[in-house]
């Protein structure tokens, strides 16, 4: 009787400390996640182009096999595959931790007992018991201690707190495998924009070259008026500076191709060659561009994707956190032949085992657990307003990207009405200027406008394609 109500007292405070534990098992709260629009800009058609596969959203079959080598040859695609093992024996070693931990051992020692112990006099008094046969007479002074067998720790998963982290793990497993999608797409757009950006810079390289072929024409002509008396050096000197500093431009230009070519091999994983291409007039702008639906872009853009999931994970080790505090089931086990002479370690015997389960819960290192509980909360959180601006960041994107192909269309369109307009005007301040109704300055100011406005033009048809290639982007289109 008196034990049991010893018993009591013990069996009371084990309750109270898990009421205590499941009080502190209450989540934090988290804030509603972001409302999103229902359209883009107005735009009702549930299939956008995010949803078509890269290799048929790229008709220039250069482009698409400088994005095929890319996905092949990345080091950055590389390295997010390795991440995605760690991820995954991350996974692994949380699940290994809901199994016993079962380890074989083959183990030797001894020890000396001090003469005036209780092992000590026990053991040399044991050995004139005529109860025991040579076999189990103890070896002395020194003691032997040999075993060979199996030893086990089990942490039963009582709460669920293994579970929770094994959750976590998962999460974290599949949000890497979305980070390398988010760096797919993002690589495939960069091949793209660089791509577009080496069309164009040909495009302008051919309008620089043609200019200098007038402006040669130009410098010869007025040097012919200069002998004829019609002309003087002043006018020479003015054409001459422009055509010099046209050619400068043709330098620049050539360098840019360089350096974008090594970029894109860079990213192609691949030393610096030359990079077959097309021209810019050979690209097509679609007509009509759809987004598609929000809902849509949530879905398949990998970067928001990731948010969640890795949000999903810091709140599963929030609840592993809390989930801490109560007591933990474990149980030890032993199974295996034990001896102090090596001769009879393996006889029946030698057989020993032995099991052990019992409670423990935390008692003087709850401030360490409490700090962990608000760490995890406070990376919940952080986590969850990842996620809202990730989804922020990607309606801005979209809308930029939208707004972007209708005004670089508009721009486009008055662009080529303006070098019209210009290169009609050139022609007419040659002809003036033959005749003597125009000044050289008239003819130097029609050639650098037509050249500014040719150039100009050229760069509106290159935003064109990077906006349609940052929309592709955007509504997450590339990962397959």
């Amino acid at each position: 009787m008196k034990t049991c109500k010893r018993t009591y007292p013990i069996l009371l405070f084990g309750m109270l400390l898990a009421m205590s534990g499941c009080k502190l098992m209450r989540p934090v709260e988290h804030a509603s996640r972001i409302s999103t629009p229902k359209s883009f800009s107005g735009q009702t058609d549930s299939t956008g182009i995010g949803s078509i596969p890269w290799k048929s959203f790229f008709t220039d079959p250069h482009l698409v096999a400088l994005i095929d080598t890319a996905i092949q040859n990345n080091l950055d695609l590389k390295m997010a595959v390795q991440r995605i093992e760690m991820a995954r024996s991350n996974m692994l070693f949380a699940q290994g931790a809901l199994l016993p931990v079962v380890a074989g051992e083959v183990s030797g020692g001894g020890r000396k007992f001090g003469d005036y112990t209780m092992d000590g006099v026990g053991n040399y008094d044991t050995n004139f018991s005529e109860n025991i046969d040579n076999d189990r007479r103890l070896p002395a002074p020194f003691l032997p201690d040999y075993f060979a067998g199996f030893r086990s720790t089990w942490e039963i998963d009582i709460w669920g707190k293994l579970k929770t982290q094994k959750k976590a793990a998962y999460n974290r497993l599949l949000a890497t495998e979305k980070a390398r999608h988010a760096i797919t797409t993002g690589l495939i757009a960069q091949i793209a924009s660089i791509y577009f950006e080496l069309t164009a810079l040909d495009t302008e390289l051919d309008i620089i070259r043609k200019n200098i072929a007038l402006q040669q024409s130009a410098v010869e002509t007025i040097r012919i008026q200069k002998e004829g008396g019609r002309a003087n050096e002043l006018g020479v000197q003015q054409l001459a500076a422009q055509l010099l500093n046209t050619q400068s431009l043709e330098f620049n230009t050539q360098q840019r191709i360089v350096e974008y070519e090594n970029n894109l091999n860079l990213l192609l994983g691949r030393f610096p060659q030359k990079i077959t291409r097309n021209k810019v007039a050979e690209q097509v702008i679609p007509e009509s561009v759809q987004a598609g639906i929000p809902a849509g872009m949530l879905k398949r853009r990998p970067d928001i994707q990731q948010a969640q999931l890795e949000m999903m994970a810091y709140y599963s080790d929030q609840q592993a956190a809390q989930l801490a505090f109560l007591p933990s089931l474990n149980i030890t086990a032993m199974l295996g032949f034990n001896a102090f002479k090596s001769r009879l370690l393996f006889s029946p015997g030698s057989v020993a085992y032995n099991a052990l389960g019992g409670f423990a819960a935390p008692i003087f290192n709850r401030k360490a657990l409490k700090a962990a509980q608000r760490r995890s909360e406070a990376a919940s959180l952080e986590a969850l307003y990842a996620y809202n601006m990730t989804v922020l960041r990607g309606f801005e994107e979209v809308s930029t990207s939208l707004k972007k192909l209708d005004n670089t269309k508009s721009i486009a369109a008055l662009k080529t009405q303006e070098v019209d307009v210009l290169q009609q005007a050139v022609t007419t301040s040659k002809d003036l200027f033959l005749t003597g109704y125009a000044s050289y300055l008239e003819v130097i100011t029609a050639q650098r406008s037509v050249l500014e406005a040719e150039l100009n033009l050229t760069n509106v048809q290159k935003e064109q394609f990077l906006a349609l290639v940052e929309l592709y982007r955007s509504l997450g289109g590339g990962w397959e």
